[in-house]
């Protein structure tokens, strides 16, 4: 494979993306204690031509634990018992969360809400109060 095709016209070169074997966690037997089927894919952020710079920033602004402080973010994939489908997955997510953070926040507009829903809400606030009153001792 000669680069992660994302989209809009993007693509990360191969020699942007690091990928180990490693061994995987927990059940599964001697294919588990013997095999490095599991994949760490490592990608400098910071360091990546591939991206725009705004996609780098919504990327690195994130607090998303896979991203360290130095702009890496490692994908631990090991879902499947072959370290092929374990990259091919791990890639998906590269892909998937770079997708993610090409789309353009849509800024809030600041909304107040109606004279009427004000009213209501002071209305209902000033009933109950009554109601809580009327729960008092009553005095003779």
């Amino acid at each position: 494979m000669t680069a992660l095709r994302i989209g809009q016209g993007i693509s990360i070169p191969e020699t942007e993306i690091e990928i180990s074997a490693i061994r995987a966690q927990g059940a599964g037997g001697q294919n588990v204690n013997k095999v490095a089927s599991a994949v760490h894919l490592r990608f400098d952020i910071a360091k990546s031509s591939a991206l725009p710079d705004r996609c780098k920033q919504r990327l690195l602004s994130r607090s998303d634990q896979r991203i360290s402080a130095d702009g890496v973010l490692v994908i631990k994939a090991q879902q499947y018992r072959s370290f092929e489908r374990n990259k091919d997955a791990a890639r998906a997510r590269l892909r998937a969360l770079i997708d993610s953070a090409m789309v353009e926040p849509k800024r809030r507009k600041p909304t107040k809400p109606s004279a009427g829903a004000v009213q209501r809400r002071l209305d209902r606030k000033s009933r109950r109060g009554a109601l809580k009153r009327a729960r008092g001792r009553i005095e003779e």
